[in-house]
């Protein structure tokens, strides 16, 4: 009599399927930690740095997703929005007076160079630049100028410390959109003065003006005076002119000596008479006796 005899399987682990679990688990967790170092996602207005190894690509990414090399590469954002930077300086000016102002900056680097700021000045490029830069401009620009032509020459004055920070700044890849310059500050001592002067020059011109004006009245008066003197002189001349006519005429005429006489007689009667009984002139007689005497 046989009997039937079932097969023999090896016997089971009672830890297999956790072993499994786990390693599918790990799989996972392994496969998104390598998809999230293979994502780089750039935020709007940076751009992203990329390092190989520690060492800086040639490229520069863009805003937006990027894919990269994992556990190989890394991407360090860089900032390429306008920024502000605002700094004190103090310098001294051409004739040694203490100055103080307050430069206010608005910049951005290159976006295309960012690299190269990253690889050259790093992160922190606006303590290691543009402070010393400030600084070094209002010094270099400030000993050009007197103290009173800091203020009389202002807007020169600024713009010769923003085309200097410019200049600097665009050497190392930074763009100056806007240079803001408060006004010059000086020593109360030297303050005081230049108040002073101004004033003593205000009144300065005040007199000026005054003077001017009396001067203006002086020619009027001078131009009034030798009008009226032309006009005496022209009407001396008019009557000397006509006189001499008159007297000319008047010699032609018989009734001379009658004119001459008349213009010299006092209104007294003479006592000596003529001939005909008249004194040496004749007055006209009304037209009535005129007329008796002819008949």
């Amino acid at each position: 009599m046989s009997y039937y005899k079932a097969p023999r399987f090896p016997p089971r682990f009672p830890g297999t399927n956790k072993i499994k679990i786990a390693a599918a688990v790990i799989t996972i967790i392994i496969i998104i930690v390598i998809l999230a170092e293979s994502i780089v996602i750039v935020e709007a207005g940076h751009r992203g740095v990329v390092l190989y190894l520690g060492a800086v690509e040639n490229r520069v990414l863009g805003e937006g997703v990027h894919f990269i090399v994992p556990f190989v590469e890394q991407v360090v954002p860089m900032e390429v929005r306008t920024q502000k930077f605002q700094a004190e300086a103090s310098a001294a000016s051409k004739d040694l007076q203490e100055v103080q102002t307050v430069i206010a900056l608005n910049y951005r680097i290159d976006p295309t160079e960012a690299n190269k700021i990253y690889q050259i000045l790093g992160v922190n490029y606006a303590d290691r630049v543009i402070a010393p830069t400030i600084q070094e401009s209002v010094k270099a620009s400030v000993a050009k100028f007197n103290a009173e032509e800091l203020i009389t020459k202002r807007e020169t004055a600024k713009s010769v410390i923003a085309n200097a920070i410019r200049t600097t700044l665009s050497s190392n890849n930074i763009q100056s959109q806007n240079v803001f310059i408060t006004d010059f500050k000086f020593s109360d001592a030297f303050a005081t003065q230049i108040e002073q002067k101004v004033v003593a020059f205000q009144k300065y011109l005040t007199e000026l003006n005054n003077l001017r004006s009396i001067e203006v009245v002086a020619n009027q008066s001078v131009a009034q005076a030798e009008g009226q003197s032309r006009a005496t002189a022209a009407r001396a001349a008019g009557e000397s002119s006509a006189i001499k006519i008159i007297t000319s005429q008047l010699r032609e005429s018989p009734e001379y000596l009658q004119w001459q006489a008349i213009s010299k007689w006092n209104g007294q009667m003479p006592y000596a008479l003529g001939s005909s009984g008249f004194p040496f002139f004749q007055l006209p007689l009304p037209k009535a006796q005129n007329q008796t005497q002819t008949q």
